[in-house]
């Protein structure tokens, strides 16, 4: 690695961020013209022992391992084994994916690599019982088959095309995929076909040898300080389970940063940056596997992760050559993706903030009103915890406003909706830690406001349909509230008649 005293500033920002989200371990590096010209480190990687950060530091890096399952895909591609628009079921063999929408098209490749398959959180309610959902494994037990997982179907729960869910178990599919069609075990393919060609040696899809002893410690924060999470196995590999340091990572950063060389052709890479499906250029959309968006006129592709105990982030500015991963030993919520994407804005010159925009009140009216997501439980699974099943545009002391009936206080009380460009009235964006979020709302054919979306490479991207407002879970709490308050008067009132 390389000294770059330029790059001093990063130490201070992760400092920052590392305090105000109280983490055990923070791992930040900074790829540049194909190296790791930057390391900070900060914390320790095990409080048991003492064991410092450093760039050597194994880390799970979550769902960062979808994009490494991708590339073992479209090696396939390239190797005309697979078509991206074939069905799944045509390669799949100890298992198969259906729906009950009949008439529809089948489940392609496609729809796996961009979340659109209509797979849901769970494979059924009863992984509401077990540990993570059902993802996870005791330490030290065989991991299942994913075909004895899975078999006898995968079941999706819409039709594929219809919405945007994220899907651990598309990608844990995928995975299945190119063992089925490569005839190699998933963990022996990604070892020769991506982690060997770029000298990762201490990164593995399980927990060897190689990774095992420098492995950092997960831990949660408690309302005692920081405690270790309990170790657990990941069932659905090839959608997270990658162990790997800052040092490795960055090899796969400078590869990606200069088109995934020599995993794929150029062109290949390309076409995984390519949105797809996503219209409305001005919104970060989804790419295969990768979460493409821009920071100012930058392309920028990524991939965040998480499992209890680590949270982790890669951003990569393919045109400019430059690249972030952090990592952090902690369950800390978007701590590595806001410092990630502040030090690459910061590295491609990218203003803090833009001009303000000035509102515009007279078109509020036509956006006030109750959004809610297309109808499915486990396909809103991800979004249910965090806005409680819809968000209500409103103006609140003289702002234009979203909230939702979320645990989350922020959204509770409601994040201010800025507009970002005179000449587009309906588009907006919010800040949040620093982040600023998209949101745009659309017209249909009538010219009335019938839908707003919003997306982040942070991990999602949520389309909204305008409902009656009769239909307000807020509304009839509400409601529910004050008969309640009603009765209690009345009961009260005639009491003190007696």
């Amino acid at each position: 690695m390389s000294a770059a005293s330029d790059l001093d500033w990063i130490d201070d920002l992760a400092v920052e961020i590392f305090n105000e989200h109280t983490l055990a371990g923070l791992a930040v590096g900074v790829v540049r013209d194909g190296e790791l010209v930057h390391f900070t480190g900060i914390g320790l990687a095990d409080g048991a022992t003492a064991r410092p950060v450093d760039e050597n530091t194994v880390f799970r890096i979550g769902s960062i391992s979808k994009t490494c399952t991708a590339i073992a895909v479209l090696q396939l591609v390239e190797e005309g084994l697979l078509g991206l628009d074939d069905p799944v079921n045509d390669h799949l063999r100890g298992f198969r994916i259906a729906h009950d929408d009949l008439g529809t098209p089948p489940v392609t490749i496609r729809h796996l690599l961009t979340h659109t398959a209509g797979i849901g959180e769970l494979r059924g309610w009863s992984d509401l019982l077990r540990p993570t959902g059902g993802l996870a494994a005791k330490l030290g037990k065989p991991l299942p088959p994913l075909t004895d997982y899975y078999a006898p179907v995968l079941r999706a729960e819409v039709a594929p095309g219809a919405k945007w869910a994220y899907a651990n178990h598309g990608f844990a599919a995928l995975g299945q995929v190119v063992e089925d069609v490569s005839g190699e075990p998933f963990a022996e393919r990604l070892r020769a076909r991506i982690f060997e060609p770029l000298g990762m040696g201490h990164t593995d899809f399980l927990r060897s040898e190689k990774v095992a002893a420098r492995l950092a410690t997960g831990y949660a924060l408690g309302r005692k300080g920081l405690k270790p999470v309990k170790d657990t196995e990941i069932v659905v590999g090839p959608a997270g389970s990658i162990f790997s340091t800052t040092a490795d990572m960055a090899r796969y950063v400078a590869s990606l940063a200069n088109g995934a060389a020599p995993l794929l052709r150029r062109e290949t890479f390309e076409q995984m940056l390519d949105p797809q499906g996503e219209d409305d250029p001005r919104l970060p959309a989804m790419g295969l596997a990768f979460m493409v968006g821009r920071l100012g006129e930058h392309r920028v592709a990524g991939h965040d992760g998480g499992w209890p105990g680590f949270i982790s982030s890669l951003l990569v500015a393919p045109d400019a050559g430059v690249g972030v991963v952090a990592f952090t030993n902690t369950s800390a919520g978007f701590a590595p993706h806001t410092v990630a994407e502040r030090v690459l804005a910061r590295l491609l010159d990218v203003p803090d903030a833009t001009a303000p925009v000035p509102a515009s009140p007279h078109l509020w009216p036509e956006l006030v009103g109750v959004y809610k997501p297309l109808p499915g439980l486990g396909t809103n699974f991800r979004w249910w915890p965090l806005i409680g099943g819809e968000v209500e545009v409103a103006v609140s002391r003289g702002h234009l406003v979203a909230r939702a009936p979320s645990p989350v206080k922020l959204l509770r009380k409601g994040i201010r909706l800025e507009a970002v460009d005179p000449a587009e009235p309906l588009a907006f964006e919010s800040r949040i830690e620093g982040v600023a979020l998209p949101i745009r709302f659309a017209r249909d054919a009538t010219g009335r406001i019938s839908t707003v979306r919003t997306g982040s490479t942070r991990g999602g991207f949520l389309e909204l349909h305008r409902r009656p407002r009769v239909t307000s879970l807020r509304l009839w709490s509400q409601v529910g509230a004050g008969a309640a308050a009603a009765g209690a008067a009345t009961a009260l009132w005639r009491r003190r008649g007696r």
